[in-house]
């Protein structure tokens, strides 16, 4: 494993261990977040902890299941489950309390030894569906 997937790696332990200033060390100072529920990129260190800060509040006790991944020179992809259960807010949406599974494609870019820019793909409609908001 090189160091793009070594780090991606080390970025998720840090946000299911809640270990965010871990987390923030990570991430370079030109850090960018974008992901495909949102499609709009946030800047810094302190958004990419925000979003894992929403995620680890909303989910307690989520966890990921590694897939697949694969490093191309600077660049990591994984593959992964998210699974964890719906106990606080999450973007407006009260708690459900419902067990919930979701298939997520990280993407991270690495520069100067650090994350400097980060993508993440999943559907949002099939988290709504678990939630029980939206049909399906």
């Amino acid at each position: 494993m090189g160091q793009a997937a070594a780090l991606e790696r080390q970025m998720m332990d840090a946000v299911v261990a809640r270990d965010f200033a871990t987390l923030r060390d990570l991430y370079h100072p030109d850090y960018v977040y974008w992901s495909s529920d949102s499609d709009e990129e946030q800047k810094g260190a302190d958004a990419g902890v925000a979003v894992a800060e929403t995620f680890t509040t909303a989910f307690p006790d989520m966890t990921f299941e590694i897939v697949q991944s694969a490093e191309d020179g600077d660049r990591a992809i994984i593959e992964f489950v998210a699974r964890g259960t719906h106990q606080a807010e999450l973007e407006g949406i009260p708690a459900t309390g419902r067990a919930c599974e979701i298939k997520v494609c990280n993407i991270c870019d690495i520069a100067d030894g650090k994350i400097v820019r980060e993508r993440e793909y999943w559907d949002s409609a099939t988290l709504l569906k678990q939630f029980g908001v939206m049909d399906g």
